[in-house]
């Protein structure tokens, strides 16, 4: 069985804010050492799937230079291997070369699926957490003939309005979809993932669905009224981390006791570009309780249930609880970061508080940014004794001539 895997990887992430305000949401960090990108990658190739593309658009240098040639997932094969498939200008297009949504993405390579000859196509999401085979998937769709199948897991039914939701029939083929209904009697959700038949994807894509800009939107629901579509139910863990919440939770996740996602087994590995880095560093005046901390981190001061990514310094003095701090961050002596997220090589001053007082919602995304989360942009300058609300929104690259001298409050866009 020859399948090729085509991994959607140009999502701007507009639900992570100042986190996708310079890569995609598919290169965004998570669990400190990883990106969101590494879980699907990974996925196929301990499914056994060296034939991977992955479909690029917003920003995509981070993505880039994070895969390269695909040593890590064993994917730098002279035979499949990975690709690496951007925009482009085309005679046959009059958008401007720009991909309008995951059906249209699709749509731009097909050249690719025609010259894989490849007989089934795995579309997957690069902004998702999980660990899975494909294979059974895979398998389940060659046993019932379907000519497309799609990835479902159960859902409780007040989420169901996030989702794309599915209604079955006792042989699992999808009898009806509903796209995010605010009421529905199903209970299954679909994930974003989909094992097409080549010459259907093709003939839809080409043909019918040839206007259609978004699969789970418009072409999902034509072929279940046309086509064998049938729902394939997974029962492991998955998210997708498309909101700043939602990233939150799944890092805290990592920090329990038994975690749902378990990034150290070795039956699964999680596979990812390392840093050359020395071992954690923990000095003696150093406090920590329930983090997770990754090389070249060195901690001179108190961590408490925090992701603490690799390089980042947290002086003697300092405080970090509840929050998730990514590569080569410094926070100074006597500075307190309370429930926050720091992009990477953000530098927090001497004594500043980032994330402190009421919970008000944030001004500009008071649907995002509610539950008092402050997100702190890449490079980001916090001054010396700056006070930081929570919800705040710091833009990369601020400088300490961007603060005002009265401090953020909560709610701020910055």
């Amino acid at each position: 069985m020859n399948v090729l895997a085509m991994i959607l990887a140009g999502g701007t992430g507009p639900g992570l804010l100042v986190l996708t305000a310079q890569r995609p949401d598919a290169a965004v960090p998570f669990g400190g050492k990883y990106r969101a990108i590494d879980f699907t990658l990974s996925n196929c190739v301990n499914s056994g799937l060296f034939n991977v593309a992955v479909l690029t658009q917003y920003m995509p240098r981070s993505l880039n230079e994070h895969i390269r040639a695909g040593k890590p997932w064993d994917l730098d094969r002279s035979q499949g291997g990975i690709r690496l498939l951007h925009p482009y200008q085309s005679h046959a297009e009059d958008r401007g070369g720009w991909q309008e949504g995951s059906s249209d993405a699709v749509r731009f390579n097909l050249d690719v699926v025609r010259e894989s000859r490849c007989d089934r196509v795995l579309i997957l999401a690069g902004n998702q957490i999980y660990k899975m085979n494909y294979q059974p998937m895979l398998e389940f769709h060659r046993l019932r003939r379907a000519d497309i199948t799609v990835g479902a897991l159960p859902v409780p039914p007040y989420q169901s309005h996030r989702f794309g939701m599915l209604t079955t029939d006792p042989d699992g083929r999808i009898t009806r979809f509903e796209e995010k209904p605010r009421r529905t009697r199903a209970t299954l959700a679909s994930m974003g993932i989909y094992v097409f038949e080549a010459s259907v994807l093709m003939d839809i894509l080409l043909g019918p669905g040839r206007n259609h800009r978004h699969l789970g939107a418009e072409t999902l629901p034509w072929a279940v009224r046309h086509k064998r579509v049938y729902a394939y139910e997974f029962e492991g863990y998955w998210t997708n981390i498309g909101t700043i919440s939602a990233y939150y939770e799944a890092n805290m996740g990592l920090l329990a006791d038994i975690p749902a996602l378990e990034l150290a087994d070795p039956r699964w590995v999680i596979h990812t570009p390392s840093r050359q880095l020395p071992p954690v560093l923990l000095g003696p005046e150093a406090v920590t309780t329930s983090s997770l901390y990754c090389d070249g981190a060195r901690i001179e001061g108190t961590v408490v249930r925090s992701v603490i990514g690799p390089g980042v310094y947290v002086a003697a003095g300092a405080e970090v609880r509840d929050s998730i701090i990514m590569d080569d961050t410094v926070i100074a002596t006597g500075a307190v970061v309370d429930r926050a997220i720091l992009d990477k090589e953000v530098q927090v001053g001497e004594g500043a508080r980032v994330g402190t007082g009421d919970n008000i919602p944030n001004s500009t995304a008071p649907t995002l940014l509610n539950t008092g989360i402050t997100v702190v942009g890449k490079r980001a300058v916090i001054p010396a004794g700056a006070v930081i609300g929570r919800n705040v929104i710091i833009r990369p690259r601020a400088t300490p001539a961007d603060f005002p001298a009265d401090g953020v409050p909560g709610g701020a866009t910055l």
